[in-house]
């Protein structure tokens, strides 16, 4: 917050966050309570045709929005969105002062194009100027500074338009100052060089659109991710256009009542956002993503049993008399929790897309989220006009997208299972095991590699699945690859089993073939080459094996060592004298400390089987 690389940035989009939210509640809120001013305008219809206005230009400029992010300079497109911004809100201010709604209507339609076209350079320029190990944390912030700038935003433009014939005048002078604002901010926008300079723009948006939405499908996780968070639109979308019914009708709460839920669940949004960073640990870890889908279910869940018991009175209370009753915190609790696992879900998905799309092709990609975020939000508005139009309540409704959100969280995960594995290898190391880990950096972020480590448990893979940010391949015995219910989970991260020449001659074969082949797709494979657990803690001989798989595909070889896990539950150091795993399961206690110690690379050219025993050795030290 404190870096050119981001503060300036930051900013400029957080106060073009708020200007949308300004301008969008305050003529809302104009034709809402001062219908009167302005001429062929239904109050009860405008705040949905405002929002379909604004949302419209998403679907069919993004498309177009993505290669421009691509072919130009991010610094530039960032100035020259905001210049348009100012020109929108002098024409806004026009008709504000004239109180002309049509005159408004196309300067929403102009917000959305503003927030279209700066969309995809958002978020294509996190990854420019942040670290991998950044990236989780600067898109918290981001997630977070939006949503506050939406808050405040809320409440300003709600003030202005219940400020009567001055609130127009009032909105003007506001939507214009923040526009000049933040395109001062924006001078301070670091230079972002083009990732296509070269791309000529397509500019039919029907065939880009497609063609975007067909990009973003090469890659099966990351178009996923795409979906899931779109899903996270919707859900949110039913919530937030809900607010003011759910507050009046629900909640018997007055106006202060309705910002005061949409500050909860803002603080909520922002709080998850920012935590994910020390729940990841820096680094992008999806195993939160279904803890989030978890979290958003079990609170929304509960807020449809809250509300039965909120009370209903005669009278809307304003906020001190809401608080006087337990029922209504409850709700807010509900609220809060519920957005905050939000956060959680969605922070790791943007690090994800982010991180495992083309940088070619990367704003592209972000385009076609946002076509498909302004799709899943009016497919939102459709399935709440029609549960209404069947009688369903404002809690009833909250009940069937957390129904919904379990369903569609178990089709992406059954989609995906990478998402919900590592939220297995996530929940199980943070209960058991404290962990650390030291020299990671030393696994290439991309191209092949081969991982060497000591084996010491039945939970090595697990330990280093998950704190490795790369996708690993494990090489492991056979017969623990077709174990009983694990099979599938050994199937799912692309486990490759092995045997020795004795006991299966042809799948040692194949064994070899698949490693050089996950090596040539640029994968990191990972060897155990000791063979088989320890039984006494101390590392036994390395197998000439590796040797083999590093002359055949030479790869960077990176040794490891594990310390801490002799002795655990996992470990054949069970607590018995048996040499039995998962005896005396509690001996150590819970939380134990553990590490994950990684060296420099090795040259393949010249590494010996007894020269990697002797690193993983010295990496791992005298703690076992």
């Amino acid at each position: 917050m404190r870096e050119r690389r981001f503060a300036p940035f930051f900013w400029t989009q957080f106060l073009g966050a708020m200007n949308d939210n300004v301008f969008k509640i305050g003529f809302t809120s104009l034709v809402t309570y001062q219908t009167a001013m302005f001429t062929g305008v239904d109050g009860a219809s405008a705040a949905f045709i405002i929002s379909a206005i604004f949302i419209v230009p998403f679907v069919l400029f993004s498309a177009t929005s993505g290669q421009v992010a691509d072919k130009f300079d991010k610094a530039f497109m960032t100035r020259l969105v905001k210049n348009f911004e100012i020109i929108v809100m002098v024409v806004g201010a026009v008709g504000f002062y004239l109180h002309s709604a049509a005159l408004l209507y196309v300067c929403t339609f102009a917000m959305g194009v503003h927030s279209t076209v700066f969309g995809p350079v958002k978020y294509a320029y996190l990854p420019q100027h942040l670290a991998k190990s950044e990236l989780v944390g600067g898109n918290g912030l981001v997630e977070m500074g939006t949503f506050v700038a939406i808050l405040i935003g809320t409440i300003i433009g709600g003030a202005a338009g219940g400020m009567g014939v001055y609130g127009a005048d009032a909105l003007a002078a506001g939507c214009i100052g923040l526009a000049v604002m933040g395109r001062l901010v924006s001078s301070g926008v670091p230079v972002s060089p083009a990732s296509q300079p070269d791309l000529k723009i397509n500019w039919n948006p029907v065939t880009e659109t497609w063609r975007n939405l067909r990009l973003a499908r090469q890659d099966r996780t990351v178009f996923l991710s795409l979906l899931g968070i779109s899903w996270l639109w919707f859900v949110g979308a039913t919530y937030l256009t809900s607010f003011f019914n759910f507050a009046k009708l629900v909640l018997s709460g007055n106006a202060d009542v309705v910002t005061m839920l949409l500050g909860t669940f803002s603080v909520g949004i922002g709080l998850g956002s920012v935590l994910c960073e020390k729940l990841s640990g820096r680094r992008i870890e999806i195993g939160l993503v279904p803890l989030g889908s978890i979290g958003m279910s079990v609170f929304g869940i509960d807020l449809y049993f809250a509300s039965r018991h909120a009370a209903v009175m005669p009278q809307l209370l304003n906020v001190g008399e809401f608080l006087s009753y337990a029922g209504h915190w409850r709700v807010l609790a509900d609220l809060f929790l519920l957005a905050l696992f939000g956060g959680l879900y969605s922070v790791p998905l943007y690090a994800l897309i982010q991180s495992r799309s083309q940088p070619t092709h990367r704003a592209r990609i972000i385009a076609a989220n946002n076509i498909l975020n302004s799709l899943f939000m009016i497919s939102s508005a459709v399935l709440a006009l029609v549960l209404s139009h069947f009688g369903f309540t404002i809690p009833e409704l909250f009940l069937t997208t957390a129904l919904l959100n379990v369903l569609v969280a178990a089709y992406i995960y059954s989609l995906v299972p990478e998402f919900l594995l590592r939220f297995v290898m996530w929940l199980l190391l943070h209960t058991i095991y404290r962990m650390k880990t030291h020299g990671l950096e030393h696994i290439p972020e991309k191209g092949p590699c081969v991982l060497v480590c000591n084996h010491v448990s039945f939970v090595d893979a697990v330990v280093i699945g998950a704190l490795v940010t790369r996708p690993v391949r494990f090489v492991m015995d056979h017969r623990i690859y077709n174990a009983p219910l694990l099979s599938w989970a050994f199937r799912t991260v692309g486990a490759i089993p092995i045997a020795p020449a004795h006991e299966d001659a042809a799948l040692l074969e194949r064994s070899f073939g698949a490693i050089a082949e996950k090596l040539r797709n640029g994968e990191v494979v990972c060897i155990f080459p000791e063979g088989k657990l320890t039984h006494d803690g101390e590392i036994n001989a390395f197998k000439r094996g590796v040797l083999r798989v590093i002359q055949e595909t030479p790869s960077p070889v990176v040794p490891m060592a594990l310390r801490g896990l002799w002795g655990s539950v996992f470990s054949r150091d069970g607590g018995s004298t048996s040499n039995r795993p998962f005896s005396r399961p509690f001996r150590r206690g819970i939380l134990n400390r553990l590490e994950l110690v990684a060296g420099a690379p090795l040259d393949p050219a010249t590494v010996t089987s007894e020269e990697l025993q002797q690193r993983v050795g010295e990496l791992r030290g005298a703690w076992r």
